[in-house]
């Protein structure tokens, strides 16, 4: 885990990291829903948002944002890890997902089928349900392990056919935490499927750890900023050559790669570099190399270490203090055990309803969310019987002292 003077630093470099600017002090674990955002995104934001001057003029001010633009696409690509295709900006990763979704369904070869699975955000798999009806292809749903709370390579094999046109994979659960192996996912679709298009929902995943969509191979990944430490009203798409030429929405006249529809929010792409010098400052914290994409992995990956000891303290305790293991009355999804669990519990106390405890918890100080038997969770909710659970969302800049607190008030809560 961070060392005391490390995690200090990190926590100086965000707002309202400890206090809330309505209710005072108290721990943040809703980071699920949203991340802590960097000061030097609200510093740059503040900035742009006041520059009258649009692109393509020949001004200075004009040439400067285009400027800003151009070097925000390559640290886009830097920090997914890729170095061909394209990255644009839309109104959030939703939005582009669905965008994806449609070019991909209704450019594919004709019939066939869509797969997705039951762990996925309604963001995939409304889409993917809406454009199979109207491109005539079979949506086919994989059912997730409700014991692990995740899917693996071996239940897309079951179900993945050489008329398998479109893939969905969600990168990581924002209801239950868990990660997926998405390379290994990949393969055994592109085994049976090679040229099966497939879309990577990465959204949850993309503040808990590194990215390498050269690794992945496949042809289009989203991250919504404000899930990464940045700000609202925009999300981030990568897409590959051979998907960003299918007929899609584009002004007559640009190129059959064009995916922008507007004038670009220079402030979108500027937040985003910070984003990725806020990494790369981490990472030069874990390694002496000069290489911006090798600190990048290395903040990711001391990022994967933290939020692990932030987990293991939740669940096991920390300076005395009982852990959810030993709270008889408290059930977490997915087990205490699970390798693919990304700085996010989410529980039941058996008895006490989940608003209550988010209730409790937020008197105490501490922030959580109540995740409802919905459109948005209900895929992992039903199958286990519940109507609620409490979502307890963790970030590299929380600390064991919150973890604490946190346990104190599950304690006196369940007991």
């Amino acid at each position: 885990m961070f060392s005391n003077s490390l995690l200090a630093e990190v926590r100086d470099r965000f707002h309202h990291v400890d206090n809330c600017p309505y209710q005072g002090k108290r721990a943040f674990f809703e980071n699920a829903g949203g991340s802590l955002t960097l000061k030097s995104v609200v510093e740059v934001n503040t900035h742009f948002a006041a520059i009258p001057d649009n692109q393509g003029r020949d001004n200075l001010a004009s040439h400067e944002l285009v400027r800003v633009i151009d070097k925000a696409r390559e640290d886009m690509k830097l920090f997914m890890g890729v170095r061909d295709g394209l990255v644009f900006v839309g109104e959030s990763g939703t939005e582009l997902l669905f965008r994806l979704v449609r070019a991909a369904v209704l450019g594919a070869p004709p019939g066939g089928e869509v797969l997705g699975s039951t762990l996925e955000h309604p963001a995939t798999v409304s889409a993917a349900k809406r454009w199979c009806e109207i491109g005539n292809k079979k949506y086919v749903s994989i059912p997730h392990n409700d014991d692990t709370a995740s899917i693996t390579p071996e239940d897309y094999k079951k179900y993945v056919t050489a008329d398998t046109r479109v893939a969905t994979i969600i990168q990581t659960s924002p209801v239950t935490g868990m990660g997926v192996d998405v390379k290994a996912v990949v393969e055994a679709i592109r085994a049976v499927s090679p040229d099966c298009y497939i879309i990577v929902d990465g959204i949850q995943h993309a503040a808990h750890g590194a990215l390498d969509l050269a690794e992945y191979n496949i042809d289009a990944f989203v991250v919504s900023a404000y899930k990464v430490f940045s700000k609202h009203n925009y999300g981030v798409a990568w897409v590959a050559p051979r998907l960003s030429v299918l007929p899609h929405d584009k002004l007559d006249g640009t190129a059959d790669s064009f995916w922008e529809l507007g004038t670009r929010d220079t402030s979108a792409f500027a937040t985003f570099s910070e984003v990725v010098n806020y990494l790369d400052w981490l990472g030069s914290q874990f390694t002496n190399s000069s290489d911006r994409r090798t600190r990048l992995i290395e903040a990711g990956k001391a990022m994967c270490d933290h939020e692990a000891g932030l987990v293991g303290a939740m669940c096991d305790g920390v300076d005395g203090q009982k852990g959810l293991r030993d709270m008889p009355k408290v059930f977490v999804i997915g087990g205490y055990d699970n390798p693919w669990r990304e700085g996010l519990v989410s529980l039941v106390v058996e008895g006490v309803p989940s608003a209550e405890v988010v209730t409790a918890l937020n008197q105490g100080g501490v922030r959580t969310h109540v995740r409802k038997n919905d459109y948005f969770s209900g895929n992992v909710l039903t199958p286990l019987e519940l109507e609620t659970c409490i979502r307890v969302s963790m970030c590299h800049y929380n600390s064991t002292e919150e973890v604490k607190t946190f346990l104190a008030l599950m304690e006196s809560i369940a007991a």
